[in-house]
């Protein structure tokens, strides 16, 4: 039985965020599916492990998780020398990379979310994409990459010259857009578009994908 126990729904970005960081690091993991349908993240049994009932949820042996980017922060320093270094040691690179971190929560995610919502679950679940929420939120999101375009004209990623958690948080949100009309906000930034390319390819990523097209 694996140490490590990801609780999550593979449609919910913050699920894909923590499976990632979990493949990211080589780890041997079991993946508890939550069908958020049917209640079950309302039951007692899950909500011991996430007092909000929402996924995912993780248990590391006696330690029990919530929150997608604590998870990844968790994972990364407890296997800090395992597979992808995904934090910096150096405390001076390691801020520039909180910096970055705290961008995707605070200034990129609140609008790709609002995004991925409208374009890519509505239409999943037959519901009516409300047009005017779309474009409200791709103005938004266009200034939001214009800072990354020019950030990215200067590192090759966004907390400096290697992969680390401020680039990883941002795949879920990335891959629902990029099958949408939002796509030419990224394909038209040069610099942002080269790192989408690079990030979604990765072979964490791609890991998390075929999990997706099984379930």
């Amino acid at each position: 039985m694996a140490a490590i126990k990801a609780h999550g729904s593979l449609i919910s970005t913050a699920t894909n965020r923590v499976l990632v960081t979990l493949y990211e690091k080589e780890l041997e993991f079991e993946f508890v599916s939550v069908d958020m349908s049917t209640g079950e993240h309302k039951k007692d049994h899950f909500l011991s492990l996430n007092p909000f009932g929402q996924v995912p949820a993780l248990e590391h042996g006696d330690l029990k998780l919530f929150e997608s980017r604590a998870i990844t922060k968790f994972v990364a320093c407890e296997y800090a020398n395992k597979g992808t270094q995904l934090i910096h040691q150096d405390s001076k690179k390691m801020a520039i990379t909180l910096v970055w971190m705290e961008v995707e929560a605070q200034q990129y995610d609140p609008v790709a979310s609002k995004l991925v919502w409208e374009l890519g679950i509505k239409p999943l679940v037959g519901m009516v994409t409300d047009k005017a929420i779309v474009e409200e939120n791709e103005d938004k999101l266009a200034k939001v990459l214009d800072v990354y375009e020019k950030r990215l004209a200067q590192s090759k990623y966004l907390g400096g010259d290697c992969f680390t958690l401020a680039d990883l948080h941002h795949l879920p949100t990335l891959q629902y857009l990029l099958g949408t009309q939002s796509q030419k906000l990224f394909d038209s930034r040069p610099h942002v578009s080269a790192w989408v390319a690079d990030i979604t390819a990765r072979p964490a990523w791609l890991k998390v994908q075929a999990m997706r097209k099984k379930h």
